[in-house]
């Protein structure tokens, strides 16, 4: 699969802004760089945006607005937070605005380039056809060919994550932390009671595939909504 992505870097600090510009270029992406939202505006021109690398500390339109603006613009668009800013709180209105992945700064070119792989691959698997299913995690909501099924927040929580994950594969660490309620012994209960979910709304069957100790893979294309 082919995982070059145009991306945008909005970042005014300018040496770190040139450093990662440079670097993604380097991994063979079409990369362009502005130092606040309004020169966003005149950098991009016509041309498509794949993917954002976002700093939230911005003169004039902050990171939050931005992110919140282009996520409802742009459903599909990537996003990744790369910030100073590392209280759980900043992290949390990120995760709420729109961000696919956070990153507190210093952040190392390898774990920036890792986060780009990882949506990439979700971003060109996006492109290459339509999704299966669309999740409204507004309204708690799975729409498919067949029909809308409602959803408990976890339901909608594990789905959105296995989304954002590189391959759409979990581990169980991964999948118990998200949740008191999701123990050993109560993970593969979740598990069933969401695969029927995924084929009632339309999925193929065995939407999610167990990975033998290790996880579960999804194994159906969603557009977050």
């Amino acid at each position: 699969m082919d995982t070059r992505l145009n991306i945008a870097v909005v970042e005014d600090h300018d040496a770190l802004r040139e450093i990662t510009v440079k670097s993604l270029r380097g991994m063979g992406h079409e990369v362009l760089g502005a130092d606040s939202a309004e020169a966003l505006v005149d950098e991009i021109g016509a041309r498509s945006i794949d993917l954002l690398v976002l700093d939230l500390g911005l003169p004039g339109e902050g990171g939050i607005s931005l992110a919140r603006r282009l996520r409802a613009a742009q459903p599909h668009l990537g996003i990744i937070m790369l910030t100073a800013r590392n209280q759980i709180t900043d992290k949390l209105a990120g995760y709420d605005s729109g961000a696919d992945i956070y990153l507190t700064k210093p952040t190392s070119v390898e774990e920036l380039g890792a986060a780009v792989l990882a949506l990439a691959r979700r971003i060109k698997q996006a492109a290459s056809g339509p999704a299966d299913l669309q999740l409204n995690q507004a309204t708690l909501t799975l729409c498919g060919p067949q029909q809308t099924v409602g959803l408990s927040a976890l339901e909608v929580g594990l789905l959105a994550a296995f989304t954002r994950a590189p391959d759409q594969r979990l581990d169980h660490w991964q999948l118990m932390a998200m949740s008191e309620d999701l123990k050993k012994n109560t993970l593969e209960a979740q598990i069933t009671r969401l695969r029927r979910k995924l084929v009632l709304a339309g999925a193929r069957e065995q939407p999610v595939k167990a990975i033998r100790s290790q996880g579960y893979q999804l194994c159906v294309r969603l557009v977050l909504i």
